[in-house]
Parts: C-alpha cells; structure tokens; sequence
C-alpha cells in the first residue's frame, strides 16, 4: 500500500485538482515536505528574498492570469513578512491561497521555536482561515482555501499547516480528494430593477460606465464590449478592470489619467459603476452629486456603501450586463464623447505639451512619454510611488487586460508593489514586454528582488523616476507646513542602476532627455533584468499631490 507524506499530498492535491503551475515561496524548515512535494509533483517554484514580495506576486499573477495566486511562507517572521501582501489582497478583493507553515502541536505552550498566535492575526484580513490537524484531511482543507479565495467577492484565505502532519505519512488510498467545482454568483437581481437601470441608460443624456476591479475578475470582456457598443456609453476602467477593454477603444476615455476623470465626473446625469467601490479614490461617490447612480456588484454591501444607488443590481458583472443588453437601447452619445474629451484636453493641456517637450531637468510626464515611444500599446506597464503613479497611470497606455497597473492606488495604499507585480507579469507574458516606473523611494521596499528576477531569469525593465524624495511627501509638507519643516522627505541622489548591476542585472544612468530612449534600448539589448535610473525634476508637483493634500487639509 502506497504512502504519501503530507507535504507532497499538499502539492498533489494542488496540481491533479486544482492545476497550479506556479507558487510564490521563500524557504523554510517547517514547510520543507511542501517544497519537496513541488519538486515531485512538477509545480514550478518562484523562491524570492522577503515574502513580501512572494504574496505581492501570488496577488498580481491571480489578476494577470485568472488564477488563483498560490503563495508557500513558513512559519514566524516568514508570515509576519509577508502580512502586509495580504492586507493588499484582501483591500483589493484578489483571490489568494496561502499556506503557511506553523510550529509542531506537539510544542504547543512550551515556548516552540516560531511559536506564535498566527490565525488570530490574520482573521481581520482574510476571508477564510484554519488550521489542519489531520493528514487525511489536507485535500479537503485546502480545497475549502481555493472555494472561499474565489467564489463571490474574491479574496485571500490562509490555511495553516503543521509540521506534525506535514512530514507524517498515511496510506494514499485512506485519503479522499475533493473534486471542486466553482460556479459564480448565484445572486440574481429583480426583473423590475433590471428594467428601472435599463430604463435611466435609454433616457440618459450623459451617461458614463465607471468598470472596476469586479469587471476584470468577472472575465465580461465580451457582454461589457457588446453592452457599451450597444449603448454607446463611454467609459472608464480603473484598478483591475483596466484593459478587459483596451484603452485604444473609440468609447475609452482613460486617456484623461484619473485626474481628468474628475473633471467629466460631476456632468454626468447617469453613472453606471459596475464592480468598483465609491472609496476614497472617487471621494465616497460624491464626484458625481447630480447623476442617477447605477451600482452592479457581486457584494450586496456595496450597493449603497457611501452613497446610495438609485438601483442596485447584485451579482456577478457578465450575469448582469447579459441581462440588460436586450433591455437597454441602440444609442449614440458622440456629442457628449466628444464633450468629454474637450474637457480633459482642456485640463490635460499642460501635460500634454510636457510630454512632448525634452526638458532639463526631465519633467516625468516627458519620461513616460519616451517610454512609450518605445514599447508602444502592445505591452504591459506597472507604475509604483505616489506623484509616479500618477504619472504612470496618465501616460501608459495597453491594449492588453490589466496592461496598465497601478497597484498602489488600491484602499492599502501600498508602496512596493511594482517590482512583484511586474515579474509577475512578466512570468504570465514572457513574450511582451513588462515595464515597471518606479518612484526612488518605492523602490527600496523590494528592491532586492532584482536577485530574484536574475537567477529566474525574468527580464523586466525598471525605469526609476528620481527625484531624489519621498516626492508625494515632500511637496505635500511644503504645502502644508513650509519647506523649512520638511521632514523625513529627502532620499538624496543614489546609483540605483549600480546596485542592479551588483546584483547581476543591466544597470544606466540616466541625466539627459536625449539619452532616455538609447538607454533604453541597450536595457532591452542586454536581455537581463534592467534598471535605467533617471534623474528627473525634483521640484514638480502632480496633481494627485494637490488632491492628497487637500483632503488631509479637511481635518
């Protein structure tokens, strides 16, 4: 009779059911038998230097791919490292699965190497989350995980295994192996709302779709091409909707960056929002006083959280749309398009003349220019910091579905993602370019990773906007206190490009306009993992800068 150890039971299950290709791990002692499983069972490894960084890139591979992100952290510091990764999904609704090793039962109270209270600290973070104690019941645990991580409003589950069962063995045949079976939201809305939402789209004169990151998990690209087409309503993805219609669309108005967003918001008369929260990205709903508010989400929380909706309609996006597109009326909205983009050329001006005028210092909406000069829409763009964000978002442009990702701008605010989540990226695409702009300061947090994406050969190009600051604070401070009390502010100048090439990669400096695209060009040329650290003008202020502040200036 055959038997099988726990750990490579974990990594059965994981392959014959719910077919991983991949998981994001650091080593460690007590998750030794799950590794070894891996290797056994032919489920590649992507082995990082914080784990951090291994639930960042479960999280980004999740939405680059339509899997489940799987990410393997042992017990201890290995989870306290990666809580911050968690904390990100979960605000972002993304399904992830992790698996955490634990100390031994056995050692319970009796001060266990590790030894830590680790399912009461993340219960506030995640959707599901215990403790197996049972090696037969391994499959039927972990199954739970993948069902809780995906069904419904997506989101982690955490599933704690110790090294008491992983490393025991018990008879394969004594063992039951679920077949999952996931279905989406069984949720449907009321015949009359649906008629009442497709009877304010017909009438509307200026409406706009507002797609979130419930659009993108929902996988509606063609019910949402079909509906706006139908309609004729314009629209806007944001989070980890953007791309399940490509930016170059006719009815797409991301070109106006979010900022630009805002100054069509408030003429709107009806807001379709579909997927997306009313959070303090869109001032809690509050941008659009005047519209009629159609609100569609699988969370019926969501329906009236911060404003209320004028209808509701719960449940998964592509269910939704398919049901109103015999309801809702063939339309032209061209003159409100059109008025749409007046407004934000008219706000945009500025920066529009800045990306295409070379400058010295360099202006960051000039670097995000050139950087799209060369790689164009067919790739996928990450950006990561706070004014470079806003830079990012703006300026890069993707046919691709999440081609344009600014993960810092979900609820957590999270700086340190771009580096993770452009492997990941470049790990779901390796035959597309994957480029991540990185503030200087958010590029410290994962900085390391470089070695990571050298020894598995994963060859993303990071352009570091240098201002040489934590830019957001710094002028956010000036603003509010006065430049003389800035604190905490300055990074001053660093040879980013030199720790790369330490660590293996390509590294060059950048100082000058001209030199911006030739660099460039060598970074892809050298076929490595590459960092081009640009020097750019420290004294500008975006204007999500100006917005920062003035909320913080409410209190």
């Amino acid at each position: 009779m055959a038997k099988i150890a726990g750990g490579h039971l974990v990594a059965k299950y994981m392959k014959t059911v719910e077919n991983i290709r991949m998981v994001f791990t650091l080593s460690g002692g007590h998750i030794e038998s799950i590794l070894d499983g891996f290797t056994e069972y032919n489920i590649k490894t992507i082995d990082v230097r914080h784990e951090q960084a291994a639930a960042m890139m479960a999280h980004a591979w999740s939405i680059y791919t339509g899997e489940p992100g799987v990410c393997l952290v042992t017990a201890g510091p290995g989870f306290t490292n990666s809580l911050t990764g968690i904390v990100n999904a979960y605000l972002d609704n993304v399904p992830l699965v992790v698996l955490c090793g634990r100390h031994p039962l056995r050692d319970d109270l009796t001060g266990a190497l590790q030894e830590m209270n680790q399912i009461d600290m993340i219960k506030p973070v995640t959707k599901w989350n215990a403790t197996c104690y049972e090696i037969r019941r391994i499959p039927e645990y972990i199954s739970i995980a993948f069902r809780q991580a995906t069904m419904g409003r997506p989101g982690p589950a955490f599933l704690e295994l110790p090294p008491d069962i992983l490393f025991d063995e018990v008879d394969e045949d004594k063992v039951a192996i679920p077949h999952r079976r996931i279905h989406k939201s069984s949720a449907h809305p009321e015949e009359l709302d649906l008629q009442e939402a497709a009877g304010l789209i017909n009438i509307a004169q200026k409406p706009l779709f507002l797609g979130g990151s419930g659009i993108g998990m929902s996988g509606c690209q063609d019910e949402l091409k079909t509906f706006i087409e139908k309609t004729g309503v314009p629209f806007a993805l944001m989070n980890n909707g953007r791309g399940a219609l490509p930016d170059n669309h006719p009815l797409c108005i991301n070109d106006g960056g979010f900022t630009g967003l805002m100054t069509g918001l408030p003429q709107t008369d009806v807001i379709v929002a579909a997927g997306i929260r009313f959070n303090w990205v869109l001032q809690s709903g509050q941008l659009f006083p005047n519209a009629k508010v159609i609100r569609i989400d699988i969370d019926p929380h969501e329906i009236d959280r911060n404003r209320s909706s004028d209808v509701g309609l719960v449940g998964d996006c592509s269910y939704i749309l398919n049901q109103l597109l015999p309801m809702v009326e063939k339309r032209d909205h061209g003159e409100w398009e059109t008025k749409l983009r007046n407004a934000y050329k008219a706000f945009m001006t500025t920066e529009l003349e800045q990306r295409e005028t070379p400058s010295d210092p360099i202006h960051p909406n000039r670097l995000v220019a050139q950087i799209m000069e060369v790689f164009g829409e067919d790739a996928y763009y990450v950006a990561d910091g706070g004014d470079t964000s806003y830079y990012g978002l703006a300026g890069f442009r993707s046919i691709h579905k999440a081609g344009v990702m600014i993960p810092a701008g979900a609820l957590l605010g999270c700086l340190g993602t771009g580096i993770p989540f452009a492997m990941a990226a470049k790990l779901a695409n390796p035959d597309k370019p994957v480029i991540v702009l990185n503030g200087d300061g958010s590029f410290g947090f994962n900085s390391m990773e470089f070695d990571t994406m050298v020894r598995h050969n994963i060859p993303v190009i990071c352009i570091v906007n240098n201002d040489c600051a934590w830019g957001m604070i710094k002028h956010s401070q000036k603003m509010s206190i006065g430049e003389e009390r800035c604190t905490c502010a300055e990074l001053g100048m660093r040879h980013y490009e030199k720790m790369v090439e330490g660590l293996g990669g390509y590294g060059e400096l950048v100082t000058e306009d001209k030199d911006i695209i030739p660099a460039i060009k060598r970074a892809i040329y050298s076929g490595k993992p590459a960092c081009i650290n640009v020097v750019t003008d420290n004294t500008v202020t975006s204007p999500a800068t100006v917005i920062f502040y003035q909320n913080l200036s409410d209190f």
